[in-house]
């Protein structure tokens, strides 16, 4: 089961290098001054809509769709949702026609919903002199293009719609890995593969990240890196019987590997003695609080131990470490300077709050610390190793702050509800207890307060 949406590519009928692009609305905002001041930048995206499944006969409709009726998406109401997209940027059905079925895509799995498909279907508008309204603007490849690579802050950006059903079949694309299951490339030359693996629910899977550009020479040359390499992959986690599809990608990349650990827990580093075995002169970088709790059953070979601000080259890219602990004391992200990508390991999931693992130094002190970097960063996009890729990062990043602070006020107050109650029960040991439980809880969040400034009412 999934759930589908109509993409629409509508051409300029005075240039046919460019396509319609809608400005996308950002979430709605958080209620707090502090945290809704953290702006994410403008996101371009194709125009879409959800396709609604009709059930029994499907009437004629007025949009004449060429090479629809081939597949196996004509129980889908078209017409309506092509109406809409049409209605959201401001033309009518007149406006457009010369409809065509380009293709159908489906998502990986990232659960921990339905994946959502998308028809991408294209068309151009009649009328040259038809004005666009402001929130569209015309497109090209190129133009989208130079809005992906090498990426300035706080610049505009190009969402993953015009990305994964254009531009990476338009250009010389990464994104081809050796597997049977479905994966994702976006940012270009950025690939997501989502693999099962033994996380907690909601999810079921750990998002592997590869990197295998082409070689751009002397790009790095001015830098001071602590590893080089012509791939790297990230987080490699699946359970054992996704090892010989963890095979399929790691066999045909570079024997000059690098292999990237946010962190050490099994969701992520399951899949390192395939690794180990296939390539042994991959090296492996992991912060030292994870490399000594990584078994030497999983890695035994070359490693390097990182502690944040160390730059790895790749191809001719660079990356940028960021110790980002809170999560655990080892706790790593990492920051693809070109599209400024950052992943983020477990400090953040695609759907629900983070866990912080306090068996293993994990502590909301310092996820709160981590948290406003990864804002100051102003990343195009976060990506989660559970879920799919975040395309508003400051906004989810202080949805994180909210919540955990909002969680902390709810505890706090039931915690001490409960502690009173039960002290009226004289239970002396049940008082004990929650008399040393609400202590701590207060404690925690005084030391929270004192760091970040925010008052608990």
């Amino acid at each position: 089961m999934a759930t589908y949406n109509l993409a629409l590519i509508l051409g300029n009928p005075s240039n046919d290098a460019e396509f319609l692009l809608v400005k996308q609305t950002p979430p709605p905002k958080l209620g707090i001054e502090e945290y809704d001041s953290f702006v994410d930048s403008d996101l371009w995206d194709l125009p879409s809509k959800k396709l609604e499944l009709v059930e029994g006969e499907l009437e004629p409709g007025s949009f004449v769709i060429e090479g629809i009726e081939r597949t196996t998406l004509r129980k889908f109401d078209f017409d309506s949702a092509i109406n809409k997209v049409l209605e959201q940027v401001g033309f009518t059905a007149n406006d457009g026609g010369e409809w065509r079925f380009l293709k159908h895509l489906e998502e990986a799995e990232f659960g921990p919903g339905l994946p959502v498909h998308t028809v991408y279907i294209s068309g151009k508008l009649l009328n040259r002199n038809q004005n666009l309204p402001e929130l569209c603007k015309w497109m090209s490849i190129q133009s989208c293009l130079s809005w992906l690579v090498d990426v300035k802050p706080s610049s505009d950006r190009v969402g993953p719609l015009v990305v994964l059903g254009l531009i990476n079949d338009s250009v010389h694309s990464s994104g081809k890995v050796d597997t049977a299951l479905d994966y994702q490339e976006y940012p270009p030359g950025v690939i997501i593969v989502p693999m099962r693996s033994r996380t907690t629910k909601p999810f079921h899977t750990t998002n592997l990240v590869v990197f295998a550009p082409e070689s751009v020479k002397n790009k790095c040359e001015d830098y001071n890196f602590v590893a080089h390499g012509d791939a790297l992959i990230v987080d490699p986690g699946c359970r054992a019987n996704f090892h010989k599809e963890l095979l399929k990608v790691v066999a045909p990349l570079s024997k000059k590997l690098v292999v990237f650990v946010t962190h050490h827990h099994r969701d992520h580093v399951d899949g390192l003695s395939v690794i180990q075995k296939c390539n042994p002169n991959a090296t492996l970088l992991a912060h030292k609080n994870s490399m000594r709790r990584i078994g030497k059953g999983d890695w035994s070979l070359n490693h390097i131990s990182v502690s944040g601000g160390e730059d790895i080259c790749i191809g001719g890219q660079r990356l940028n470490i960021i110790f980002a602990p809170g999560h655990t004391d080892g706790h790593l992200a990492l920051l693809h300077v070109d599209t400024h990508s950052l992943i983020v390991g477990d400090h953040c999931v695609g759907q629900g709050s983070a866990l912080l693992d306090i068996t293993s130094g994990g502590n909301m002190t310092d996820y709160f610390q981590s948290t406003y970097k990864f804002i100051d960063l102003a990343p195009h996009v976060l990506i989660p190793m559970h879920g799919r890729v975040n395309l508003w990062p400051k906004h989810m990043l202080c949805g994180y702050l909210k919540y955990e602070t909002n969680h902390f006020c709810f505890v706090c107050h039931n915690s001490v509800s409960l502690f009173f109650w039960l002290n009226c029960q004289g239970s002396r040991t049940l008082k004990n207890y929650f008399y040393s439980f609400t202590l701590g809880i207060f404690f925690h969040i005084q030391v929270v307060e004192q760091s970040f400034l925010f008052s608990i009412q």
